[in-house]
């Protein structure tokens, strides 16, 4: 029993000495980027006028809506990101509120 009580002893003194943790001295900084633009689905049906007209336009009238958003930036600045397909192919334009195609 004496030896068995000697062992733990010993075993406890070597795991309390052989431990070496040590602090931090230069400290890390993580920076974290959120992206502050949200969309937010819309109807198309309830699209503004002057985007359904340029929707209509003979420049992308071969294409078919199938989804819109109202996309707002960080900065308050507003557009309409409208998917397209034609046949196979599939896009994306992008619609100011006053029917022009943003690039």
């Amino acid at each position: 029993m004496k030896k068995i009580i000697l062992s733990a002893a010993i075993l406890a003194v070597a795991g309390l000495t052989s431990v070496k943790a040590s602090e931090i001295k230069n400290p890390v900084m993580i920076s974290v980027h959120q992206d502050s633009t949200t969309k937010t689905p819309v109807e198309l049906k309830d699209l503004p006028e002057p985007v359904q007209k340029t929707l209509q336009s003979d420049a992308v009238k071969e294409w078919t809506p199938t989804v819109a958003f109202l996309v707002t930036n960080a900065d308050k600045s507003t557009y309409y990101q409208v998917d397209v397909k034609k046949e196979t192919e599939t896009g994306s334009l992008k619609i100011d509120k006053d029917g022009k195609v943003i690039q």
